[in-house]
């Protein structure tokens, strides 16, 4: 193996040093991708749980134990739980953007391999089959294939080295997309998800506020037991009240009479 690299010169070593490259940048962000996919489901209820019992330092601890974009969009949302659905929506939205980049991160490395690699086995076939003529130039009319040899190497070993960069680098990037798209799904979902919450948990809180507040009814109709103060005793002293009156209005009959 180390012969046929020699063989290719150095356009062989530099497109070698490019699928290391790739390799590297691919493994690192694989993993990366990988860490930052999490049950989006399960978070998401376990932090509305939270918050509906009012412990938001709590929910944002979680979110910042919790790695991944998911979580940062969900916490980004609560330190803006008090503000309107706008702010709350932009935040997010910033928050998103942000961590979109991160994992697209270097993504452009295997981009920019996948692409440089054919064309630099291209290079490397030129350069050999220059090679090629000039060792024909030097020792015509008298050539022997043995001279053509080196030449011969060095275009199809670059070719091939090119190919198979170019061919592994592509399918590590469209891997790594697919998996970004996935994860910016739940991202999407997650925000649609805790800006309805928020939105929806602030009106119920400043819709129950005014009842907590509200005037209370009268002592008599509050109370709910059978005491003096109770409906019956309020409804007794009522018709007693009554009966008071109705012997007011028959002195006031007899005087008149009289």
């Amino acid at each position: 193996m180390f012969t046929l690299i020699q063989q290719g010169g150095l356009v062989m070593w530099v497109i070698l040093a490019g699928g290391a490259i790739a390799l590297v940048v691919f493994l690192e962000r694989f993993f990366h991708v990988h860490r930052a996919k999490i049950k989006t489901d399960d978070f998401l209820k376990g932090i509305c749980n939270i918050l509906r019992r009012g412990n938001v330092n709590e929910a944002i601890s979680i979110c910042d134990d919790t790695p991944g974009p998911v979580a940062y969009i969900v916490r980004a949302a609560i330190l803006h739980n008090d503000r309107s659905r706008e702010v709350i929506a932009q935040a997010i939205d910033d928050a998103a953007l942000t961590e979109i980049a991160r994992m697209e991160r270097r993504f452009g490395v295997l981009a920019t391999i996948a692409q440089v690699a054919p064309l630099m086995g291209v290079l490397g076939t030129v350069l050999g089959m220059i090679q090629t003529v000039l060792v024909i130039q030097q020792k015509a009319p008298l050539v022997q294939i043995g001279d053509l040899a080196a030449g011969l190497w060095q275009a199809l070993l670059t070719t091939a080295a090119g190919l198979v960069v170019a061919m592994f680098s592509y399918i590590g990037y469209n891997l790594l997309v697919s998996k970004v798209d996935v994860i910016a799904l739940d991202m999407e979902w997650a925000a649609g998800e805790i800006l309805a919450f928020l939105t929806s948990f602030g009106s119920s809180s400043t819709t129950e506020a005014p009842a907590r507040n509200a005037t209370h009814p009268p002592a008599t109709l509050a109370r709910s037991d059978c005491g003096p103060g109770s409906v019956t005793g309020g409804l007794a002293e009522l018709g007693q009240a009554g009966k008071t009156l109705a012997e007011l209005g028959q002195a006031d009959q007899i005087r008149t009479d009289v």
